[in-house]
Order: C-alpha cells, then structure tokens, then sequence
C-alpha cells in the first residue's frame, strides 16, 4: 500500500513539474519521403539506361561539384550493365563513349621524367575526379559542411532513393516564425532539430518538421541540358541523377536479379524431379 502510495505521489509531482514548466516538444522529425515509382524496383526491375546516362550528365555538371564519388571509376559506366556500355567493347576501357567521358575530365598526375606534379586527360582507368583534396579543403569551401561522397548513398541513407529524390525536390523558404542561420537551408525532408532556430517570441511553439542543411537547393529548371531533349525540370533533374545513384550504388544489381531468378527456376524444376522420385520410390512401400 505505501509502495502505490508513492508511486501515486511520485507521478503527481512529475506531472505538476510538466505543467509548470510549460509546453515541451521532442525533436523535429522530417516528412515522409515522397512516393515515387522506379523502374529498378522489384526482383524484375531494371535500369533505364537513358535515364542513367541522364543522371551522370546532371552528377557531373552539377553534384561533382562538391560531393565525391571514391568507390567509382570511369571504366564502370561502360562494364555491363553500366549506363554506356556497348557488347561491341567488352572491355570498358575500350569503350569510346567512355574514353570521351573520361577525356574531357583533367585530373593530377606526376611526370615520371621530372617528378613534377602536371594534369593530364583522365582515362577510364582514373576514379572519379573529387572536387577538394582533402576533408579540410572541402569543410573550408562549404561553410564548415562536409559534403558526404555519393558512392552509396541512396544505401546509406534511410529510405533510399525516395529520400534522396524528396530531399532534392523539397527545398523551400522556411516557415515565417522560424530564422535561420546564414548558410542554411530549409528542407522538410532533412532530419534535424529546429527548435533553436525558432525566433524571439516563439519559445514553446512546436518546431516545423524537417532541418536545417548547409547545401543550397542544387537544382534548377534547365541547369542541365539533356542530350535526348527530355525536358529539364528540378523534378527530371532529381529523379536521373537518384537513378544514377542507386545505379552507382550496386552496378550489378541487374546481373543479381537475373542469377537470383534463375536460382529459383533450377530450385523448382529440382524440387519437382525430387517430390517425382521420392513418388516413385516409395509408392510400393508403406510408410
């Protein structure tokens, strides 16, 4: 009984400090991703390589800028599979659609006849060329921000490409009682704590959802031109180049799917043939 009595007392006072206090608010959360149909979704679903290709032109001409690619070599956009390849060159460093891509990139080498440091065409050897040398170059061009390297990143973050793509797509000025810091970005599907960033007055108003993020909104209609005339809008833009990621993410993931299927197709003939033996065997027998 004095034990309940406590307990009782105990939640009294914890609720009384509630009140006291105030309204209290946890964490913003951001919103759910948007829901987007992707032609590599499923056990049956492949890439669109023209999309792809589309997605690499927007990566090159716009994210290359700040965010690095390190697990990428040129030589994978024309492997099988890859957004360039061609049965002609099984061989992606032969590949000329390749060779070109990679040739119009300048990256650092070192002349072996006098040591010095000189740029030279990149081949499909090379990786993919990182915008900054360093972690401390790169914080120092992006106000303190680290960009993350977009090798895997649709895997590396929760949600996947749909987070990806809504979080490119959902740039917007932020909500009239909130004040950002220079250098930030509203975005409601980035996951953050915008509780500091409500203005004088609003204490104890609940936060918006969403965060505050150091990238500017890196698309716009018609930043990028596209080979094949597809039409250049921020929502085109994200969806390629998210089509890109996750086809850097896993190149062969189509090769995956296909042994997979056939895996199950071996699997059942196999099981059939057995259940059919075991049938054989075994219908004399009383068991």
């Amino acid at each position: 009984m004095l034990r309940k009595s406590l307990a009782l007392a105990a939640l009294g006072l914890a609720l009384g400090l509630s009140w006291a206090a105030g309204p209290a608010f946890a964490a913003s959360t951001q919103e759910e991703p948007k829901d987007v149909h992707w032609s590599f979704e499923g056990p049956f679903g492949k890439f669109d390589k023209e999309q792809v290709q589309r997605g690499y032109k927007v990566y090159r001409e716009v994210c290359s800028a700040c965010h690095s690619m390190d697990l990428m070599y040129y030589r994978n956009l024309g492997q099988k599979g890859g957004p360039f390849f061609d049965p002609k060159y099984q061989n992606p460093n032969e590949n000329p659609v390749v060779k070109s891509l990679a040739h119009d990139i300048q990256v650092k080498d070192i002349d072996q006849d006098t040591g010095d440091v000189i740029s030279r065409p990149a081949t499909p050897a090379d990786k993919f060329l990182a915008p900054f040398p360093n972690e401390p170059a790169a914080r120092a061009s992006n106000g303190g921000a680290l960009p993350p390297d977009l090798s895997v990143i649709t895997r590396a973050r929760e949600g996947g490409p749909a987070y990806i793509y809504s979080l490119l797509t959902g740039f917007k000025g932020p909500p009239s009682d909130m004040s950002l810091p220079a250098g930030k970005y509203y975005d409601p599907y980035f996951p953050g704590d915008l509780t500091s960033s409500m203005k004088p007055g609003m204490a104890g108003h609940k936060p918006p959802v969403g965060g505050a993020i150091g990238m500017p909104p890196p698309l716009a209609d018609g930043k990028v031109t596209f080979d094949d005339g597809k039409p250049s809008t921020v929502n085109e833009e994200a969806y390629d180049v998210v089509a890109f990621l996750e086809w850097a993410a896993e190149p062969k993931a189509e090769e995956r799917k296909q042994f997979g299927l056939g895996a199950m197709i071996y699997l059942l003939i196999f099981s059939g043939l057995l259940y059919a033996s075991y049938k054989k065997l075994w219908k004399n027998i009383e068991h």
